[in-house]
């Protein structure tokens, strides 16, 4: 029994045209056609079809029995060597899985380390912020402290002025 492919099947199905022309080659080698395709009354979603299969018939070719190839005989060398072929396979694959994972923990060992540096750089980095900001301070509070110690120092002197005219003054009117 020739098989249509399904392509062919379904285009068989929406143009005659195509099903006569493949009817036609499956004929002109001079195979039997075992399916029968009849259309059904249109619907209004399309059209449809029923595909008849036709049973063998007893004049029809055995040929297309499926046989299975004959089995060679395996000699023990040839066993021995897919053994040998199987097990060197097995050593590259596990390998293969041993550099990959050699790989995966050096790159974690550089990533860790990276990270460490990058820690340690900001550490680094902030210890040098907070020192350059507690010098600020230190330094503005100098200068408070100092203009402070102006100020009060200048109010003095000009307590003493008040008090010197003061005493100028009882002294003038006394």
């Amino acid at each position: 029994m020739k098989e249509l492919s399904l392509i062919n099947l379904i285009c068989s199905c929406f143009h005659t045209e195509a099903k006569n022309t493949l009817i036609g080659q499956f004929e002109g080698k001079n195979t039997l056609i075992d399916m029968e395709v009849k259309p059904i009354n249109k619907r209004a979603s399309g059209q449809a079809f029923e595909v008849i299969l036709k049973s063998p018939s007893p004049t029809t070719d055995a040929n297309y029995s499926i046989t299975s190839p004959p089995k060679k005989d395996i000699s023990l060398e040839d066993i021995q060597k897919k053994l040998e072929a199987a097990e060197d396979r097995r050593r590259s694959q596990e390998a293969q899985v041993l550099k990959a994972l050699a790989e995966k923990r050096e790159h974690e060992r550089d990533v860790l380390l990276k990270a460490m540096e990058e820690n340690s750089n900001f550490s680094k980095m902030a210890e040098e912020k907070l020192m350059v900001k507690m010098e600020q301070i230190k330094e503005n509070r100098e200068a408070y402290l100092a203009a402070m110690m102006e100020r009060l120092q200048e109010k003095e002197r000009h307590a003493q002025v008040v008090r010197r005219n003061k005493e100028l003054r009882e002294e003038l009117t006394a």
